[in-house]
């Protein structure tokens, strides 16, 4: 064999001994660890669902990935989920459809952020205990109206959108000026205990609800009078770069977040114990399952309404991109469903 074919066949060999011992990591390539951020309430449920039942682990272990690690994070706001997802401190994020799409509109090009699915449609109330404020035009300067965070979170752009009906085009920041960042629970406190400076409260479930039940609160306005019928409120969502690396690792998380959901639809009594369960909460079972009982209350994977939020935040100015329709911020996994 002369010296040529010798190096070549050597070469050959120790290719195949660099291949051999590099595939297993290779084939083991995605992340070690999946870290998942979520909010407060009712809206979280899915999520709640499938981390106390520990079903993305077990999608995780159906896709030979047993050993990955599930981390969980607990923030308030749009604008601290969005940061903790460009710095890179978690890979999915639970928020507003507003934050959502700013964070769509601010990396579409690079890191492509988009959602997985829809949480929570169920209807979205500001609430109200100042006596003398009956519509939007009775808030007055010593109003403060709590909100996840300012002008970002879809309870803020929910009031603008509001703002801009009652008072016309162009006015949608009047009551700007009025909101505060406060987590939901915190904000219902306030608003219940009545001696705060906040005296208004754009919250979702369980929080409008639980609110009402005092006789001091009322709801101005909601989010179903708002858009005429569900709407989604918060979604999930993670980077391009994350799912195109992790594919597994993201079909692992899609279908334990859908499971979340089918569990809601198949048994709501099982669902509400497990969120009395997993949070502690002291409103208690019957009352949950009452609940999720109200017409009101949805749940869906497949987004709705979706389409008229991000054509408010392009026309006023806060999206340069301006979305196709809803497939364009929403991974392909749901692009047959019937969404808006």
């Amino acid at each position: 064999m002369s010296l040529y074919k010798r190096f070549l066949v050597a070469g050959g060999f120790t290719a195949a001994l660099v291949l051999s011992a590099i595939t297993p990591n290779q084939a083991r390539a995605e992340t070690n660890e999946v870290r998942i951020a979520q909010q407060f309430g009712l809206a979280y449920l899915p999520l709640i669902i499938v981390k106390n039942q520990k079903l993305l682990e077990k999608h995780l272990a159906n896709a030979g990935l047993a050993s990955t690690k599930v981390t969980w994070a607990r923030l308030s706001g749009g604008s601290a989920t969005n940061d903790a997802l460009l710095t890179n401190s978690v890979d999915y994020v639970a928020a507003g459809v507003a934050p959502l799409l700013i964070l769509w509109d601010k990396t579409k090009g690079n890191l492509d952020v988009k959602a997985i699915g829809g949480l929570d449609a169920s209807s979205t109330f500001l609430n109200t205990n100042n006596p003398a404020v009956k519509t939007l035009r009775d808030f007055g300067p010593k109003d403060r109206i709590a909100v996840p965070s300012v002008k970002s979170s879809i309870q803020a752009v929910m009031l603008q959108i509001t703002v801009e009906k009652e008072f016309g085009v162009g006015q949608h920041e009047k009551l700007d000026s009025l909101t505060v960042a406060l987590p939901h629970p915190d904000a219902t406190v306030a608003l219940l205990g009545g001696r705060s400076e906040i005296t208004a409260h754009f919250t979702t479930p369980p929080f409008n609800h639980q609110q009402l039940e005092n006789p001091a609160i009322r709801r101005v306005t909601s989010s179903y009078e708002i858009f005429g019928g569900p709407t989604t409120v918060t979604s999930v969502y993670t980077t391009s770069k994350f799912r195109n690396a992790n594919p597994k690792t993201f079909r692992a998380v899609f279908e334990a977040f859908r499971e979340g959901h089918d569990l809601i639809a198949k048994d709501p009594a099982a669902a509400a114990r497990i969120f009395v369960d997993e949070e502690k909460s002291k409103l208690g079972e019957e009352w949950v399952s009452k609940l999720l009982a109200d017409p009101t209350i949805k749940y869906t994977l497949t987004p709705q309404n979706t389409s008229k939020i991000a054509d408010f935040l392009y026309r006023v100015g806060t999206l340069k991109n301006k979305p196709a329709d809803w497939r364009d911020y929403f991974f392909a996994d749901l692009h047959d469903e019937k969404g808006s």
